[in-house]
């Protein structure tokens, strides 16, 4: 598919404010992270260079059949549950993870998930392998933090993995995102600079 034919936004912020908005066509120079902010940056806006920025500033991706309406933002504030059910809301609050060095947590839930609505056996123990090397393992850059009674429930399962194997742990990181990342996300720049722009959008329509 071509690239002008994807149906994709994005927008810049920072410091409370929507930036600008990056064309389809810079879409492959961030696709996947396989170009850093700062020179997609730098090539986006007429060949500017943003020099500092790459640190406060945050690219927010959206479908644009699923960019999230100013009613669907707001509602996010209500409970942490209505953010992770919402398909836009995790795409944002995984991107201030990433801001705050924590990104693993939400990949690991989402991995779960995944796994959760996994019926082949082979399959099962080949995901449930591949979560534990890239988020249980000491060994891992992605480990997550788990007590030590969780690992404990954890390897003895791991021997014959199930769908499920992962529960105790993916709740524990669930009540860790909801009870120490959460209440900054919604205090961060990232979600005021959405509800503002979601504002001023709805006041011109």
């Amino acid at each position: 598919m071509n690239l002008q034919e994807r149906d994709t936004a994005l927008m810049l912020v920072e410091n409370d404010r929507v930036l600008s908005r990056i064309t389809p066509r810079f879409l492959a120079l961030w696709e996947e992270d396989t170009m850093e902010l700062s020179t997609v940056m730098a090539r986006s806006w007429n060949g500017q260079s943003f020099p500092g920025r790459k640190r406060s500033s945050v690219l927010l991706r959206f479908s644009l059949s699923t960019k999230p309406t100013l009613d669907e933002i707001s509602v996010w504030a209500q409970s942490f549950d209505k953010l992770m059910k919402n398909p836009a809301g995790r795409n944002v609050f995984r991107e201030f993870l990433r801001t705050e060095y924590s990104e693993e947590n939400m990949l690991f839930w989402l991995a779960c998930e995944d796994l959760k609505q996994e019926m082949n056996k082979n399959t099962v123990e080949e995901k449930a392998r591949m979560i534990y090397e890239d988020y249980i393992s000491i060994l891992s850059p992605k480990e997550v933090s788990l007590d030590s009674r969780v690992r404990e429930v954890i390897n003895r399962k791991i021997q014959e993995p199930t769908p499920h194997t992962f529960e105790d742990a993916q709740l524990q990181i669930y009540t860790l995102m909801h009870r120490d990342s959460y209440p900054r996300f919604l205090n961060s720049s990232i979600y005021r600079s959405l509800i503002h722009h979601g504002s001023h959008t709805s006041s011109e329509s």
